[in-house]
């Protein structure tokens, strides 16, 4: 379960809390969903198609942060779409992942967590494992 207003993840076996986290869902406009969810997809190296970089040939970041839907692409750069490891969708584009937690929201909607929470949390989840997000 994910509780937005405290920034903070309580992963449950059962009804009894075997784990909590810090966590980073969506900022101002990416919003995190509230809502019952389940896993419906996991993805160990996921990349995202629509979140990321522009990058040119020589590899330097010539805007980063982007949302291909949203910036347009410079010319002579390719996206390089942000690395989401050990992602679990729960709805639609949403998903948590191991990232970036500076304890307040800053994603684009994600759930954010941090690498060895996102890892276990990854390896003992299966399709169908409920998500709880409450504001």
């Amino acid at each position: 379960m994910v509780q937005v207003s405290e920034q903070r993840a309580y992963f449950y076996k059962g009804k009894r809390v075997v784990g909590t986290s810090t966590v980073s869902t969506g900022k101002r406009g990416f919003d995190t969903p509230p809502g019952h969810y389940h896993v419906i997809e996991k993805d160990k190296n996921h990349v995202s198609s629509e979140f990321g970089d522009y990058v040119n040939p020589a590899g330097d970041v010539i805007k980063s942060n982007i949302d291909v839907r949203k910036d347009s692409q410079p010319a002579g750069t390719h996206f390089d779409g942000a690395r989401m490891p050990y992602f679990l969708r729960f709805n639609g584009g949403y998903g948590m992942h191991a990232g970036y937690v500076p304890r307040f929201r800053a994603s684009h909607g994600c759930i954010r967590l941090p690498a060895r929470m996102a890892r276990h949390f990854y390896e003992n989840a299966t399709e169908d494992t409920p998500v709880i997000v409450r504001e």
